[in-house]
């Protein structure tokens, strides 16, 4: 991405997700990681884009609060600004931007800091779906999928710590599978990545990537960082 004309910040990933690590990176950005010790099962909405607002919002406070505690001492901390994501299946924009106060010695820094949370859920015939809680039960989510469709609804929180300011967004893709073989169910399951990402779902993993028939928006957005809009986040974060 060209960010020549941007003026200098420092960036926080506020993930342990390897895919959004790598898409940030694809991005051309440097960064450092951080992750939020949340109990994301607690926080209930009835509707994904909601949830996945307030999930974001959720890691983000609690990495910032984090820092804080971290840096409560020391005088020459760095500014930070913070994206959060959340994502969910389905396919609409939204937006929210909410006032923040300037995280403890970040206001001092020359260079504001952005952090980046996320986080994705799947929606399924109306029905929010989050990881896996057993090999069975992503078996069952392969197979809904088989020969049908689901929805990624993900959204990007993005707060800077140096000034305040936080803006988030969700991004919806809907997903139209072929039938899926059995077999490559089985050594998805056997494999174990499918229960460690929302409603077992990989789009990109080579065992289901020749069974998905139509993507209705972005790659990116289903892995969980869709880039224009943490692109354009961030940009308006500076």
């Amino acid at each position: 991405m060209e960010t020549n004309s941007w003026p200098p910040f420092k960036l926080i990933l506020g993930s342990s997700s390897i895919a959004r690590r790598k898409i940030l990176s694809e991005m051309g950005y440097e960064f450092t990681l951080m992750t939020a010790d949340i109990d994301e099962k607690s926080i209930r909405k009835d509707k994904p884009e909601e949830l996945v607002m307030v999930l974001a919002q959720a890691k983000a406070d609690a990495i910032i609060s984090k820092i804080q505690s971290t840096h409560s001492k020391e005088k020459d901390a760095e500014p930070t600004i913070v994206i959060a994501a959340d994502t969910l299946m389905e396919t609409s924009q939204a937006e929210a931007i909410q006032p923040k106060l300037p995280v403890g010695d970040y206001i001092k820094d020359a260079e504001p800091t952005l952090l980046i949370t996320s986080d994705q859920v799947v929606v399924y015939e109306g029905v929010v779906r989050e990881k896996p809680s057993s090999k069975e039960e992503a078996r069952q989510f392969l197979k809904d999928y088989s020969g049908g469709h689901a929805a990624t609804v993900g959204s990007v929180l993005v707060t800077n710590l140096k000034t305040g300011f936080s803006k988030g967004e969700w991004d919806r893709v809907e997903i139209y599978f072929h039938e899926i073989p059995d077999e490559a169910i089985e050594k998805l399951i056997e494999e174990g990545t499918v229960l460690k990402v929302a409603g077992g779902l990989i789009i990109e993993h080579p065992l289901i990537l020749p069974f998905v028939k139509e993507v209705v928006g972005t790659t990116d957005s289903v892995m969980g960082l869709p880039k224009d809009i943490t692109e354009r986040l961030l940009k308006e974060a500076l």
